[in-house]
């Protein structure tokens, strides 16, 4: 049975990550296995901060109260984590999802996901979470992180979860959008969606790739719609997602050099923080 790994850390976006990956599980068969975590615990580093800073008796007083404030903190942490997840199931079970997993984690999202999507087939995730810089548009930490190293697919959740009818599938011939054509046709992820096949570059450009992934998405009995524009990549397909009213924008990021793996690249970042829109990545 197929499998989507939903990431939450119950900010705003958690009713849209559940929102996505009910839509993803409906039209694949698939369990949802939600994932949260929870931070490691910090007490012992301000503890440390402490030593030396004050006299001995002031000190142990303070150190007592301190570990008492902790666990305290601790215990909310975990009645909060748990309040999470529970919420996380009951959306998932009223969206019709019969099977679902809740799942929690001590550490760090990025350190945790290779273990868990070994056995997914698709990760969700927010485009931001509770610490991202709403004002600046800055994109989620976590997403960031998990770009770079997911080996699945991610479907990176907008603001808010709506239908999908229209997408957009952003196709340079690279070995990620060809992993992206290949993993759609042989899924029903986009089955009954209006699909547009959309190329960047002059005419003629990489025109026998594009139509052999038209072909392959609507032999797979996709509704597809093929076109070459030309202008800068994340201008002309921001513009294409805007004006055709695209309720999703799937497209390849990140190469396998050094440098491409360290940091998000320019176009995939630039869509990301620009697109009011759910996004499919592939790498």
């Amino acid at each position: 049975m197929a499998r989507i790994l939903a990431c939450t850390d119950g900010s705003i976006y958690a009713p849209s990550i559940y929102g996505h990956a009910a839509w993803a599980a409906s039209r694949l068969n698939a369990a949802v296995e939600v994932l949260h975590m929870l931070d490691r615990h910090p007490g012992a580093a301000r503890e440390a901060e402490l030593s030396g800073a004050i006299g001995f008796d002031a000190s142990q007083d303070l150190l007592r109260k301190m570990v008492e404030l902790d666990e305290a903190q601790g215990r909310l942490a975990q009645q909060r984590s748990r309040a999470i997840l529970e919420d996380a199931e009951w959306v998932l079970r009223a969206a019709g999802i019969a099977e679902v997993t809740l799942t929690l984690r001590h550490g760090a999202l990025v350190e945790a996901l290779p273990e868990f999507e070994k056995a997914a087939d698709l990760v969700v995730v927010g485009k931001r979470g509770e610490a991202a810089d709403f004002a600046k548009g800055h994109l989620g930490s976590n997403l960031e992180r998990v770009l770079r190293t997911s080996i699945c697919p991610v479907l990176v959740a907008s603001r808010a979860f709506k239908p999908i009818s229209r997408a957009v599938i952003a196709y340079d011939g690279r070995a990620a959008s060809r992993k992206a054509v290949e993993y759609l046709a042989r899924r029903p992820l986009l089955h009954g969606v209006s699909v547009h096949l959309l190329t960047v570059g002059n005419a003629g450009t990489d025109e026998e790739g594009l139509a052999e992934a038209r072909f392959r998405l609507g032999e797979a009995g996709l509704d597809v719609h093929m076109q070459i524009l030309p202008g800068r990549p994340e201008d002309v397909i921001a513009r294409v997602v805007a004006e055709s009213g695209a309720d999703l924008l799937v497209m390849g990021a990140y190469g396998h050099g050094v440098l491409t793996r360290m940091f998000l690249g320019s176009v995939t970042s630039t869509l990301l923080r620009e697109c009011r829109v759910p996004a499919l990545v592939f790498r």
